[in-house]
């Protein structure tokens, strides 16, 4: 059969309508962390890595790797500082040990809860850290933080009401020479410890509490061998999702625009789940027969100021952020 003209624009109009070639995004990205993928963490950074393609046209492809496939935390960062990657969120913690300054946001009983703590890093304490992360590290660092959780203590039997409620007592801590150091100033008897190794020390009577984040308590039925938990808040620590300054000005401002927008909505969601999940853990472990119990900072504050442990950490970041902490925080030092 011959194919005639009016038949050959007919048989192409019936057929489906195909994109003549898929265009390469501009800019491919990579951005890797530790958290497990189903943690918040990863699951809003996948939804904001779609809203960036989305929003650009194509033009910006970030691919999120969980689980350390692209290296540990500290990794992360060396890796990031050298370029070899474009994104990542670093700890508080990890941040702390190249640039001690950041040590300001996890000081001890530093923020009563978050009504002190998201207006503070959300605004000028926040911003004055950003600022010191390019200048100092050559990193650009978006504007909301994002949260890990403050840090809380179960004990066997006796709940933590004031400051004198820690003296003496045995409480196992993660290998961290700050939180060592905060319980120490408070006069515990801090055991530095990994986390393998808690339950059969509880067991065998050599610590009587913990410290750490509501989840992980529930995670680790933690309610078998501890009675109560104390809302002590005594430290916190978050992500900053910061992205190599060289790569960061490759992009037009537009584009800027674009993913600090979309990463900073995520932020805020992952808040948002990580609150749930804190409340969930509370309902959770309140069933199981523990129970909680909120205690005024003052005591404990009071403590490490006579100890002289907030006048070393002023020395360590600096008069102008600790001047920063202290306006959302009230007077510390």
């Amino acid at each position: 059969m011959t194919l005639t003209r009016r038949r050959i624009v007919a048989t192409a109009l019936a057929a489906p309508l195909l994109p003549r070639f898929a265009k390469a995004a501009e800019f491919e990205w990579r951005l890797g962390h530790t958290a497990p993928a189903t943690f918040p963490l990863h699951k809003q950074l996948v939804q904001a890595a779609a809203e960036i393609a989305k929003a650009s046209d194509g033009r910006i492809a970030i691919k999120v790797f969980p689980e350390s496939q692209l290296g540990a935390q500290l990794g992360l960062l060396a890796q990031l500082r050298a370029g070899n990657i474009e994104a990542t969120p670093v700890v508080g913690q990890a941040l702390a040990g190249v640039l001690g300054a950041v040590f300001v946001q996890s000081v001890g009983f530093g923020f009563a809860g978050y009504s002190q703590l998201w207006p503070a890093l959300d605004g000028d304490l926040g911003k004055a850290l950003r600022f010191q992360f390019q200048e100092r590290l050559g990193l650009i660092a978006m504007e909301k933080a994002w949260d890990f959780g403050f840090r809380q203590v179960t004990t066997r039997k006796k709940p933590i009401v004031t400051a004198a409620d820690l003296v003496g007592l045995k409480i196992r801590t993660p290998v961290d020479e700050e939180l060592v150091g905060l319980f120490h100033t408070l006069k515990a008897a801090p055991l530095a410890m990994n986390l393998q190794d808690m339950i059969p020390a509880m067991q065998a009577g050599a610590v009587d509490a913990q410290e750490g984040i509501l989840p992980l308590v529930q995670a680790a039925g933690l309610d078998q061998q501890q009675g109560c938990c104390s809302i002590t808040n005594h430290s916190w620590d978050g992500q900053w999702l910061c992205f190599n300054n060289r790569a960061w000005l490759r992009l037009p401002d537009k584009l800027k625009d674009v993913v600090s927008t979309a990463l900073n909505r995520a932020a805020v969601r992952q808040r948002a789940d990580v609150a749930a999940d804190e409340a969930a853990a509370k309902t959770d472990l309140t069933g199981k027969g523990m129970v909680f119990n909120t205690p005024d900072p003052a005591s404990f504050r009071s403590v490490l100021r006579s100890a002289g442990y907030y006048d070393k950490a002023r020395k360590r970041v600096g008069d102008e952020l600790w001047g920063l902490l202290e306006k959302y925080s009230g007077r510390l030092a």
